[in-house]
This record gives structure tokens, C-alpha cells and sequence, in this order.
């Protein structure tokens, strides 16, 4: 999906979406910037429309309170931190270029090194890129030589939720039944460490990589009780070593085991008998931006990852909601902590009141499934627990 069209009535809703102006300005300006451009994955109707937008600015009752008059893009800054400066609805910063809402594919991506200047006149504002003292510059797409801290901004603190892109599984079955399984560890070990030998029985194709994980618990949604998968918990990594094999005994009436040997590499927990191995897929790193649904979605928190009864700020959380539910990578969702219900004591009959539920932080989900999706908590003003209900922000 990519949020500016060329259609006019598409266009003046733009318009009217002051959040939406802003996001539109640096689209307007990276476009004008970088004409000779090929199209992909900007059309020519989108070039136009976010040109029109651009022109029009947004009020300044729509920037942060505190917004910069300039920033200059720094190492370790992502698309969320920046928008925070300038925008108070952070998660409106991937419509700054129209771009793919899975991944980043546009090819005008903001790099440490550039300005970004807020431009306030007439009850409006506007951002355009600059370099302190010399005016605005023309941008266009080039190769770029360094290292990978010199490249385009990521949209979150990627550290936060890499461990996870691959290792946090949610299974539609419990598919791990039949999984290779540790069955001991050198010399009697019951708990096994970084560098141990594990023996494992089950069938192993001879690949380097292997996942390991404990038994799969089952997922509950918290409304319904419904069974929405079977979560397994990443225990490490293990490195093939040999194969397994089943011969005759000496005596010929029965066989003889010998489990397969794995080292294992890395590991959060202590491993030991009975957790299963997985085959390591190739990581997911791909680049993908902070964006509000498109259509209204209401849920709750199923569980903390790691089995804490509450969590705070860059912990991970499971969602009640999954690709079904029109759940993408890339959605900011908003935190609300049910109101509580009290009793007026300013009136006599001191009634009964219902106060409102109220958003106390936020979520960006990054992986998800059919009926569950990951999400790492952005903010929050107080502790988030299963069951807190989760909305569009």
C-alpha cells in the first residue's frame, strides 16, 4: 500500500489530514529534488499529489511542541526518533515519501549527514532538506560507500527486536511433537551451556544451523479462549555435528541408538532433555516503517514474551490479532488501560460512573502470524499487562 494517490478526491483528503501534510511536505520535496528519477515505486499521479500537498504545509498546531527549527541526521538516529521532533504523531513519518509499506524501496532515503529544516511562515510549516549555510540541496540516488551505520535510517532501533525477527515462533499446530529432541548432555549433564555437546534423537538432514527451542505452549485469546496457536519459547542455537544411526547389536535381535551430536552455539536459557531443535531460517532484515492502519482493528495482549505478568518500554508482547485480522509488519498500535469504575462522591446517591478507557502507550508490531502478531511496546506511561486491550492510535 502506498499512501499518496493521484485520484482529486484522494487528493483533497490529503489535504485535509494535517498530520498528513507534514508527512507529505518531505515527499514533495525529495520528489522535486530528484526529478529525473524513474518512477518506480512513485507514480507520476503520486509525484503530483504530494507536490500539491507540499505547497500547502501544515499548521503549526500540528508540529511537536518542542520541534527543532533544523536537525542534522546523526548515526544511530531512526525514522521514529526523528519524527518524534518534529511530528506528534510519530508514526506518520513513512508517508514523508510515499514509500512501500512493508519495506523501504524508495530511493530517496534520508542518510546521516543531511539537514532537515522546518520552514514556519504564514500560520504554516514545512520541512525541506538543507545544509547549514548553503541553502537547500538537490538529492539523488547514488551508491554509497561505509559501513553499515552510514546507511539509510532504520525506522526502530533494530537491536530491540532482531533477536526476535526469526527466534519468537508461533506454530499453527503443536508442531514441535515431532521435532528432534535433546535427549542428554556429555558426561550425565542435565543443564547444558554455551559450547556443551547435546545428544539428539530424531530425524536431523545435515544442515549447520539449527534453532532450539522449549516445548510449545498454547496461545488463549484472553476474550474468547480460543486456541490461537502454540508459542515456542527460543532457548538458542546448536551446530550440527554428526548424524544419528540405528545397527543391529551384537547379538543381532536388537538395535542399537545412537543419537545425533549437536554444539550448541548460543543460548538465552539453560538447555537441557526434552527441548526441541528447529531448522535456522535465513534472518529477516528487512527495513520496514512505523504506519497506522488503514482500517479500524481492536484487540488485547495475549501474553509478555518470557512469561513476565507485566512489561514496560522495549519488551516484547503477543496480540490477540494476526494476518486474518488485517494485522501488518509495521503497524503503531495505541495501548488502552480500561477506566476504572467509582462512585461520584459529589453526588448524594453517589452514582456509579464508568470512566473512560485512555491510551497509556504504544505498540509497533514487527512479526506476525496467522492469528497472533509480535509487537515491541514504544512507550508506556504505566505497566502493560495481558489483557490490556490495544486499538488504531
Amino acid at each position: 500500500m502506498i499512501l499518496c494517490h493521484g485520484e482529486h478526491a484522494r487528493t483533497r483528503r490529503a489535504l485535509a489530514s494535517p498530520s498528513r501534510l507534514l508527512a507529505a511536505t518531505l515527499l514533495g520535496l525529495s520528489l522535486q529534488a530528484t526529478h529525473a528519477a524513474p518512477d518506480y515505486p512513485v507514480t507520476a499521479a503520486q509525484r503530483s499529489t504530494a507536490r500539491q500537498v507540499a505547497e500547502a504545509g501544515v499548521p503549526l498546531s500540528e508540529l511537536a511542541p518542542n520541534a527543532p527549527e533544523s536537525h542534522v541526521v546523526r548515526r544511530g538516529d531512526t525514522l521514529w526518533d526523528i519524527s518524534k521532533l518534529f511530528l506528534r504523531s510519530p508514526w506518520r513519518w513513512p508517508e514523508l515519501w510515499g514509500m512501500n509499506l512493508e519495506q523501504i524501496r524508495n530511493p530517496h532515503l534520508i542518510y546521516p549527514g543531511q539537514e532537515l529544516v522546518l520552514v514556519r511562515e504564514g500560520g504554516r510549516a514545512r520541512l525541506q532538506f538543507g545544509r547549514a549555510g548553503s541553502g537547500t540541496v538537490k538529492l539523488s540516488p547514488r551508491v554509497r560507500a561505509g559501513d553499515v551505520d552510514n546507511g539509510p535510517l532504520a525506522s526502530i532501533s533494530l537491536h530491540l527486536i532482531e533477536p526476535f525477527l526469526n527466534d519468537a515462533i508461533v506454530l499453527e499446530a503443536d508442531e514441535l511433537d515431532k521435532a528432534p529432541r535433546i535427549v542428554a548432555g556429555r558426561e550425565g549433564r542435565v543443564l547444558l551451556g554455551r559450547g556443551d555437546t547435546a545428544y539428539v534423537r530424531g530425524e536431523m538432514p545435515p544442515l549447520r544451523n539449527w534453532r532450539v527451542f522449549r516445548q510449545a505452549r498454547p496461545l488463549l485469546d484472553p476474550d474468547t479462549r480460543a486456541l490461537l496457536g502454540y508459542e515456542a519459547a527460543f532457548v538458542g542455537s546448536a551446530e550440527y555435528v554428526r548424524p544419528g544411526s540405528v545397527t543391529p547389536s551384537a547379538d543381532g535381535k536388537t538395535q542399537e541408538i545412537v543419537p545425533g551430536t549437536v554444539v550448541l552455539t548460543t543460548l538465552r536459557q539453560e538447555a537441557g532433555a526434552g527441548d526441541r531443535l528447529a531448522q535456522a531460517p535465513t534472518r529477516d532484515t528487512t527495513n520496514f516503517v512505523p504506519h497506522a492502519p488503514s482500517a479500524p482493528i481492536a484487540g488485547r495482549i495475549v501474553s509478555i514474551y518470557g512469561d513476565g505478568m507485566s512489561a514496560g518500554q522495549n519488551q516484547i508482547v503477543a496480540l490477540n490479532r494476526g494476518r486474518v485480522d488485517g494485522i501488518e509488519r509495521g503497524h503503531v498500535l495505541a495501548i488502552q488501560r480500561a477506566g476504572e469504575r467509582i462512585a461520584d462522591r459529589t453526588d448524594p446517591q453517589r452514582a456509579a460512573l464508568q470512566l473512560p478507557d485512555e491510551t497509556h502507550g504504544h505498540l509497533f508490531v514487527f512479526r506476525v502470524f496467522e492469528r497472533v502478531a509480535y509487537a515491541l511496546i514504544l512507550d508506556a506511561q504505566t505497566a502493560v499487562r495481558p489483557g490490556d486491550r490495544f486499538t488504531q492510535p
